[in-house]
């Protein structure tokens, strides 16, 4: 049964974009239109003739609406096989119309438990009931039966059944079904999350959908699709370039985070999901050129963010360099038209906004140990009540707002990592390592050779110090300042060997692991 013709169709929707357009042209077509409550008096006020459920199956509407359709003629006449006498004379014994086609979207749970001031009662009540029956009926029968759940795919019903005069193909009624049951899935999941928090549980489920698929993953011998759970909070559109591949997705991720952390304007370059450079001049054009003289060898062929609209000037410099990526809340329209012409260069605007409004958790999946995991995001830098200068020499107001800086950065790379910076710049990274000290001689190498003195710079680590180690080798380099966790058994050995050089050291008592 490829082509099925669509003669009769019941409409029930909560949210009623589309919806005047798609039955007035149902209607024209002479197809019977069945509706239930505000969307029957939605369509009779458009002038779109439509039968109440309740007339039909005999049953009026009750219990608040929280019982209307749940009714053998509605389900039956979503169920019915039509390859199968039996059931054909059964809905034939028992008055059940058959139908062609059930367009449901349902009570916005989602939108509802997004509000702060919704009550638990609240909640409780726009869970749609009869809605996901209907959607699952229907699309258990996608043989014979169209199920729309969102108003997105209307244009694309409607084409169809234009191209196949007044029917459709099989094709698109499975993949109708597809969409019909990753809808119910995300809604289950979102009733299940709310109630597991309202209980004080941590544990969430979810249900991704595919956004789009890659040409491969990490590497091409990898097949690859980029997951959302809701496509709709994608925070960024792409305005130019190739397609993304699955390591500019995981780049662009942690680049919008970093970027997303400064309230101040900031330019960061990306590498291998660790920044090379980092900058926040009030300069745009200053601020990238500050972040890849960080390091002038590795910022070929990275991923550049910035948290405010790219400028013309700013474009210039980007221009006569090879980036795969560049990201920006927008762009100039002189800036985009100069970067538009370097044709497989990806440009990306990103809504911040968009970012800030969303509860994403961190998930990683487990191919080796199995399962997955999942955390908060680390959205926190410190607790400004826990912050300890312990130290016999403590920084002065600039050399804090330095430390703070480095500190910031150093959420995003990599551990073990060290950054050192001075200015509102990062002067060098060291991302990565085993240990901490090889981290700095890293960051040591790297300065020396982007001929950048890290003399009076100040230091910032992830963790704590596990050895005085760090601090003799920072004292050597000529660090003033270092700011780390703490928490160590040896503490009172950096603390002691930051005394002897005369270091500023600050504890966060925060953490910031990155693995």
């Amino acid at each position: 049964m490829d082509l099925v013709p669509i003669r009769r169709a019941l409409l029930s929707v909560s949210d009623k974009t589309g919806l005047k357009d798609l039955a007035a042209t149902l209607a024209a077509s002479g197809i019977e239109i069945f509706s239930t409550g505000g969307t029957l008096k939605f369509l009779r006020d458009a002038g779109i003739a439509a039968i109440a459920v309740e007339d039909y199956t005999g049953f009026p509407e009750m219990m608040d609406g929280r019982v209307k359709t749940l009714h053998p003629k509605i389900h039956g006449g979503f169920l019915a096989r039509r390859d199968v006498d039996a059931h054909l004379k059964a809905a034939e014994a028992h008055a059940i119309k058959l139908f062609d086609l059930v367009v449901v979207n349902l009570y916005p749970f989602e939108a509802v438990t997004a509000r702060a001031e919704t009550t638990f009662e609240e909640a409780v009540e726009n869970i749609d009931i009869g809605g996901p029956a209907m959607i699952r009926s229907a699309a258990k029968n996608a043989v014979a039966v169209t199920v729309l759940v969102a108003p997105e795919q209307y244009a694309e019903f409607l084409e169809q059944l234009k191209s196949h005069n007044g029917a459709t193909p099989l094709s698109f009624r499975e993949k109708c079904r597809r969409a019909a049951y990753e809808r119910t899935a995300r809604y289950d999941a979102a009733i299940s999350n709310y109630l597991a928090k309202t209980a004080g549980e941590s544990l969430e489920s979810f249900q991704l959908t595919q956004l789009q698929a890659l040409r491969y993953g990490e590497n091409p011998h990898q097949s690859a699709a980029y997951m959302v759970a809701d496509k709709h909070s994608v925070p960024w559109r792409q305005l130019a370039g190739k397609e993304l591949s699955y390591n500019n997705i995981l780049d662009l991720d942690i680049a919008i985070r970093l970027a997303n952390d400064f309230a101040t304007p900031v330019c960061a370059i990306f590498k291998h999901t660790n920044p090379c450079g980092v900058s926040a001049a009030e300069n745009q054009a200053t601020a990238l050129q500050q972040a890849m003289d960080c390091d002038p060898v590795s910022f070929f062929g990275g991923i550049v963010v910035f948290n405010r609209p790219l400028e013309h000037t700013t474009a210039q410099k980007l221009a006569p360099h090879f980036f795969e990526l560049i990201i920006a809340p927008n762009f100039a329209p002189d800036a985009l038209d100069l970067l538009k012409a370097k044709k497989n260069l990806r440009l990306l605007e990103i809504d911040f906004a968009r970012i800030n409004a969303t509860s994403e958790k961190d998930v990683r999946s487990l191919p080796g140990a199995g399962g997955y995991l999942l955390q908060e995001p680390d959205h926190e830098l410190w607790d400004a009540s826990a912050l300890k200068t312990v130290s016999k020499r403590s920084p002065d107001a600039e050399t804090m707002h330095d430390l703070e800086f480095a500190f910031r950065v150093a959420k995003f790379v990599k551990s073990n990592t060290v950054v050192f910076a001075k200015e509102n710049r990062t002067l060098a990274i060291g991302a990565g390592q085993m240990s901490r000290i090889d981290a700095i001689h890293i960051a040591e190498k790297k300065a020396a050779e982007a001929n950048l003195a890290l003399k009076d710079s100040v230091m910032a680590s992830e963790a704590f110090f596990p050895f005085r180690d760090s601090v003799d080798t920072c004292a050597k380099i000529g660090v003033k300042a270092i700011v780390q966790p703490g928490g160590s058994i040896k503490d009172a050995d950096s603390i002691a060997a930051a005394d002897e050089h005369g270091i500023a050291l600050v504890f966060t008592g925060m953490r910031h692991f990155r693995h």
